[in-house]
C-alpha cells in the first residue's frame, strides 16, 4: 500500500466533524502561507514606497545640482597656466594665509601647497575656491591631523562643550590646467 492510498484510507476513517476540522486547519495554514509569502511583503513594499520615492527624489535633485555645477565648470573659459598659477597663489595667500600655507611651483603642470596646522574648514573652503578660480584640482594629498588646539575664546554658549578645532598638516599637490 503506497502513501496516497494510506492517506485516503485514513481520510475515509475520519468522522465528518474531524474532516471539517482538518479541512479548516489546512485552509488556515494555506491562508497563513498566502499572507506570509504573497501579501505581507507586497504590503511592506507598498508602505515603504513613499519614503523610498522621497529619498530617490532627493538623490535625483542632488545629481541634477552636481550636473549643473559640472556644466558651469565646463563652460568656464580655459585659463592659461600662468593665469591659473597667479589665481592659485592669490587663493593660497587670501584663503589659507601666509602663516598656514606655502605655495611652491614646479616646472611641470603642478604646484605643491604645504599646510601647517590649518583649520579643516579653511582647507575645504580653499579647495573649492582653487577649483573654481584657478581650475586647479588636487592630484596628490598627504595630510595628517595636527595636534588639537583649544577652542577659540568668546563662545557665546558657556554651557556648550568646548570642542578643539580640527587642523591639518601636510602637502597638497594641485594639478594646474595644461599649457595652451
Amino acid at each position: 500500500m503506497n502513501f496516497s492510498e494510506q492517506l485516503k484510507a485514513r481520510w475515509a476513517a475520519l468522522a465528518m466533524r474531524e474532516r471539517q476540522m482538518v479541512g479548516g486547519a489546512i485552509a488556515l495554514v494555506a491562508l497563513a502561507l498566502l499572507w506570509w509569502i504573497a501579501l505581507a511583503p507586497a504590503l511592506r513594499t507598498l508602505a515603504a514606497a513613499p519614503a523610498e520615492h522621497a529619498q530617490l527624489d532627493a538623490q535625483l535633485q542632488q545629481m541634477a545640482t552636481l550636473q549643473n555645477r559640472a556644466k558651469a565648470l565646463q563652460s568656464q573659459p580655459r585659463l592659461a597656466r600662468d593665469e591659473a598659477l597667479r589665481s592659485l597663489e592669490t587663493s593660497v595667500r587670501e584663503g589659507l594665509g601666509v602663516n598656514n600655507a606655502q605655495l611652491m611651483t614646479a616646472g611641470g603642470d603642478g604646484a605643491t601647497v604645504t599646510l601647517r596646522a590649518t583649520p579643516a574648514s579653511t582647507v575645504a573652503q580653499w579647495l573649492a575656491q582653487a577649483r573654481g578660480n584657478a581650475h586647479a584640482v588636487p592630484r596628490e594629498v598627504h595630510l595628517t591631523r595636527a595636534p588639537a588646539t583649544p577652542p577659540a575664546p568668546g563662545n557665546k554658549d558657556k554651557d556648550a562643550p568646548q570642542l578643539p578645532q580640527v587642523r591639518w598638516e601636510g602637502t597638497v599637490v594641485m594639478a594646474l590646467p595644461a599649457p595652451r
